[in-house]
């Protein structure tokens, strides 16, 4: 028997990519899974050009390609139990759907992996409106939607485990502003919930993914193109073979979701880590104030202009002071 033998998950955006290895994992581990994506046949093909891309990225993003269907029946194939729905999560309609079919079919829901994402970079300079909301909306939204109807039943069960993907990118990653914009999002949504929902026995935690998906094997090319355009020379080799080691089979990435969905892990919540197919799992810290300046009471609170050239150099920002913009993110 495996750690999650009688509990039921939703994962979306398993079709393919990073979602489907997370759910063949926890089928594995026992879990009955709702498998989900938008529609049949995916999305990944027909949003791309084939002629806008080297052949060989097209044909890894062909073989990475799937939906909910050919997921669900992999996981029956390997003697697991899952069901294939077919809708946006960022449709509140098709996100309530999705909780009921896994209530009305195994009668409760333990697990929810908000893992659908848009995927997609571009520089505030080159961004357009339709990209911003492609690459901010449906995760955001789609997140919310199943924590708001899967909470209810998590709460009257004592029990309930929510994972919500970031990025590495909510730190900002140049020419991904609005990818980086979706993915911070994500984070203040799972603090927020994970404060609330604790006392619940309902744990919260955000997860910054890699592994091999057919949006990867489109994006991470395209966007090395844009960084050699940007910066007039490749990025660091040794950076490019850590990533490309990094983006594996992505049910490597399972065992942590199976793990953090135990009862002996109940007390790990509100956290954001950083993990990848690889076998890396990193932490990141709860963000904190570091420095601290007032002016003294007596002296009204309105500061001068003066003043605060002396308080920023040396109470705010400090002597040491370099400006994270000017740091470079590609070696």
């Amino acid at each position: 028997m495996g750690c999650l033998e009688g509990k039921v998950a939703i994962v979306t955006g398993s079709g393919q990519g990073i979602g489907r290895g997370i759910a063949v994992y926890l089928a594995r581990e026992g879990a009955k899974v709702i498998t989900n994506n938008r529609k049949p046949g995916g999305t990944a093909i027909e949003r791309y050009d084939k002629t806008s891309m080297p052949e060989e990225e097209w044909e890894e993003m062909r073989r990475l390609a799937g939906d909910a269907d050919s997921t669900a029946e992999f996981i029956k194939k390997e003697g697991g139990d899952a069901a294939a729905f077919y809708g946006d999560a960022a449709d509140p309609a098709a996100a309530e759907n999705m909780v009921k079919k896994a209530v009305d079919t195994w009668g409760r829901i333990d697990i929810v992996v908000n893992n659908a994402a848009g995927l997609g970079s571009g520089s505030i300079a080159s961004l357009t409106e339709e990209k911003w909301d492609y690459m901010t909306v449906p995760k955001m939204k789609g997140a919310f939607n199943l924590m708001h109807f899967a909470v209810p039943y998590m709460m009257e069960q004592k029990f309930g485990r929510i994972f919500n993907c970031s990025s590495d990118a909510w730190t900002g990653l140049p020419d991904n502003d609005a990818y980086s914009a979706g993915n911070a999002g994500i984070v203040g949504l799972t603090w927020a919930a994970a404060k609330e929902l604790y006392r619940y026995g309902i744990t919260v935690n955000a997860y910054c993914p890699q592994g091999a998906s057919p949006g990867h094997a489109v994006e991470y090319h395209k966007m090395l193109r844009n960084v050699k355009a940007i910066t007039g020379k490749d990025p660091d080799p040794r950076l490019l073979k850590a990533v490309e080691d990094d983006h594996g089979d992505p049910v490597n990435l399972g065992p942590f979701f199976a793990y953090l969905s135990t009862e002996e892990a109940s007390y790990i919540s509100g956290e954001v880590f950083s993990m990848k197919a690889s076998g890396k799992i990193a932490r990141y810290q709860y963000p904190a104030l570091v420095t601290h300046a007032e002016r003294p009471s007596e002296s009204g609170f309105l500061w001068e202009i003066e003043e605060l050239k002396d308080v920023f150099e040396k109470t705010i920002m400090g002597e040491d002071y370099v400006s994270h913009a000017a740091k470079s993110m590609w070696g």
